[in-house]
């Protein structure tokens, strides 16, 4: 890294601490970094390929596309927490960025991240992701097939997100498991294997409740919570495997999981 992307990585952790103080200007930002706003927008615009403005705008409009696709809030109250002052200016801003007004692709969701050239986005539940920029070795492998993994959960309840309760809860002819399958039970199971793991690494119990006749709003809310904590407890795990022996899962009904050997 050199010192514009050490720069623009300090913003970023800057720009998490107070994404939600919507009083925090450009000129306090670059203060925070002892930067001359000139430089500060010259530094950040070089290496993330847009104005920090913007950048924190794309930011704030992401988070508000997940938070339309996991929650229930009304429309005003996510304009308000992405730091518009009407209901009428979030809607413009949101139909430029992703095609259609918030209430319309709320019904018909599309990704959340919107391009962007530094490949920044929000993270669920509330951070920002930087990209790696290192040679891809043994660990960032690992890393970037679990982030694959996520990712394509994520899509498959998207596309899930487009069929009818009946489709969803049709059962499944061809299984090699002895229970009753649905896809609808396939997708709650591909979240709940990544909340099993998460609760095992923190010594909790799982709630298998969850998982009964679970929702698609459930699911992607679900996914937001256990995928960033799973792509981080996993890489956690294989950093130490040399010395790990055996990790043992806690979760009920106790024949459902059985203990990992490292």
């Amino acid at each position: 890294m050199n010192a514009s992307t050490d720069t623009f990585a300090t913003f970023v952790d800057v720009l998490t601490g107070v994404l939600d103080d919507h009083d925090a200007t450009g000129n306090d930002l670059a203060a925070r970094l002892h930067l001359s706003r000139f430089h500060f927008d010259r530094v950040i615009s070089s290496v993330a390929g847009e104005p920090p403005t913007r950048f924190r705008r794309r930011i704030l409009l992401e988070r508000s596309a997940y938070r339309l696709v996991t929650t229930q809030h009304p429309i005003i109250d996510i304009a308000v927490e992405a730091g518009y002052a009407s209901h009428a200016a979030f809607t413009r801003a949101f139909a430029k960025a992703f095609g259609s007004a918030p209430h319309q692709w709320r019904t018909r969701p599309t990704r959340t991240q919107l391009a962007a050239p530094s490949e920044v986005h929000f993270h669920p539940p509330g951070s920002l992701r930087l990209p790696a920029r290192t040679k891809v070795a043994g660990m960032d492998l690992l890393t970037k097939m679990v982030e694959h993994h996520i990712w394509l959960v994520g899509e498959m309840i998207e596309r899930a997100a487009r069929l009818s309760d009946t489709q969803l809860d049709a059962p499944i002819e061809i299984s090699v498991d002895d229970d009753p399958q649905s896809l609808r039970s396939l997708l709650s199971r591909l979240v709940g294997q990544m909340g099993m793991w998460n609760a095992a690494m923190a010594s909790r119990d799982y709630d298998w409740s969850v998982e009964e006749h679970e929702s698609v709003i459930s699911l992607r809310s679900r996914l937001g919570e256990e995928g960033p904590t799973y792509l981080l407890t996993s890489g956690r795990s294989v950093s130490r495997v040399a010395s790990t022996t055996r990790s043992s899962m806690r979760c009920a009904p106790p024949h459902r999981c059985s203990p990992t050997a490292a």
